[in-house]
């Protein structure tokens, strides 16, 4: 095993080298200045339209709001809450610096994501809607290669970021917590996740829909409160943070410490596997919206974005700042990581605080399962058609198992490795179709100039009306 982890440690170093990172930066800058920074000239507007705007006489099997939480689902939690963790424990807490870097460009990619699933999207035999990278690489580039490759990556990669990762830090979290073995961790998380999957798409959008919104606000509540509670020390903490970004970080405790180029890597990889922005995977959600034009619902989906890291990445990162649990040494005489450094980090400033990240990690972990199983078989309706996704969720539910008994820094390692080659097709494609997402921007917007227009026109028909009166 000692062999295996080794290479796999390897490859992750290779596909998560420069190159990558570089493409997911210039890509998402690339966007940036094609549609005129609109992740910043939108961000209260998108917000707005994602909890109040309905669109249900529009195309699409589930609603805005559906959408945003699928798409949270497979996001918010283990990203959230392990990812920052591992990013940290490995690159310092200088990684939490770039995974903000990572999630200020991501918007804009992951505007452009959703842009593009919902213009290239098609309805299936069963009336469903589809679409995602694999669609607009092949009707937008005219590559079909291209798109074969990215859904069968996309099939694949759903079985490790979505499955293995998931279970992995359940059962570690209900292990250090509840004393719960592993292996009855893992079957009742496959018992629950085949159960949910027989419903497809809505049902995972309602499941998504209660479950999100409600863990994602008691996690945020139980943050706040401890960070302050340390608020004397958050501005030691983002000290930290900045210095550590373009310094790298001393060692402490257990920790061995880390250079500028593993904060990068690090902050980076984990940025993307907390908020998707670039893998391809969240459009393929967004393609399934009710929306009456590609745009509003590319807004909606920009949101889970700052909503991931830029609220949630950085409660976790604070309270681990604050905590000073970074270097820790477990019982098994390895630095603690993972989920059990968020555990150990909440249950160093109050009593029994590592609960309040179990609580959460549990229905995140589970309702990211469910957004995953969703991708990973459309996916593999677009190779073989819409006999192979009952297949497919019965593989799904039984890989759910092994990840909750695989060690923490496999079920990483192999996660890393299959986000690094989905993401390659999925940037070529955005690069290339950035002038159709340019184009369908410009559209969206002159949309929305006529929508204030219409509405000044009846307020000035009100007042008229009333004077005349």
């Amino acid at each position: 095993m000692s062999n295996v982890q080794s290479w796999i440690d390897q490859l992750n170093e290779w596909i998560w080298g420069p190159p990558l990172l570089i493409l997911l930066v210039f890509v998402g800058v690339y966007l940036t200045i094609r549609t005129r920074a609109l992740q910043f000239r939108y961000l209260y507007y998108a917000h707005k339209l994602a909890f109040s705007r309905h669109d249900d006489g529009a195309q699409g099997d589930i609603s805005h709001f559906q959408a945003l939480m699928t798409a949270l689902a497979a996001t918010i939690g283990i990203g959230s809450i392990a990812g920052v963790a591992t990013a940290i424990a490995a690159g310092g807490l200088g990684a939490l610096f770039w995974m903000w870097i990572a999630a200020i460009v991501g918007m804009a990619t992951k505007y452009g994501e959703a842009i593009l699933a919902i213009k290239y999207r098609v309805k299936d035999k069963k009336g469903e809607m589809c679409g995602g990278p694999m669609y607009y690489i092949e009707r937008g580039m005219k590559t079909k290669w291209l798109a074969v490759t990215f859904a069968i990556l996309g099939a694949v990669t759903a079985l490790g970021i979505g499955n293995l990762v998931q279970s992995n830090s359940v059962s570690q979290a209900m292990s250090d917590i509840l004393n719960v073995k592993p292996v009855w961790s893992g079957l009742l998380l496959m018992l629950f996740t085949g159960i949910a999957l027989l419903g497809g798409i809505k049902s995972i959008g309602k499941v998504s829909s209660i479950l999100v919104p409600a863990m994602a606000i008691f996690y945020i509540v139980g943050g706040l409160v401890i960070i302050c509670m340390r608020i004397e020390m958050v501005p030691d903490a983002f000290a930290q943070i900045f210095r550590a970004a373009f310094t790298g970080q001393a060692a402490v405790g257990g920790f061995a410490g880390a250079g500028v180029m593993l904060a990068i890597q690090m902050g980076i990889s984990r940025g993307v596997f907390s908020s998707e922005a670039g893998l391809g995977s969240s459009p393929i959600a967004a393609a399934a919206a009710k929306t009456d034009t590609p745009g509003r619902q590319a807004l909606v989906s920009m949101c889970s974005v700052f909503i991931t890291t830029g609220i949630v990445c950085t409660i976790t990162g604070l309270v681990i700042a604050v905590s000073g649990v970074l270097g820790t040494i477990g019982p098994d005489g390895t630095v603690v990581d993972g989920s059990a450094m968020a555990l150990k980090a909440f249950d160093a400033i109050i009593p029994y605080g590592g609960l309040i990240v179990t609580i959460a990690l549990i229905p995140f972990a589970y309702s990211t399962i469910l957004g995953w199983a969703y991708y990973g078989e459309k996916c593999m309706e677009y190779l073989f058609g819409e006999k192979m996704t009952k297949f497919y969720r019965i593989i799904f539910t039984l890989v759910v198992f092994p990840g909750a008994i695989l060690s923490l820094q496999f079920v990483w390692g192999i996660a890393n490795v299959m986000n690094g080659l989905m993401a390659f097709p999925n940037l070529i494609g955005l690069f290339c179709l950035a002038g159709v997402i340019a184009r369908e921007t410009k559209t969206f917007e002159q949309i929305l100039r006529d929508e204030k227009k219409a509405k000044r026109d009846k307020k000035k028909k009100k007042r008229d009306k009333k004077l005349m009166a």
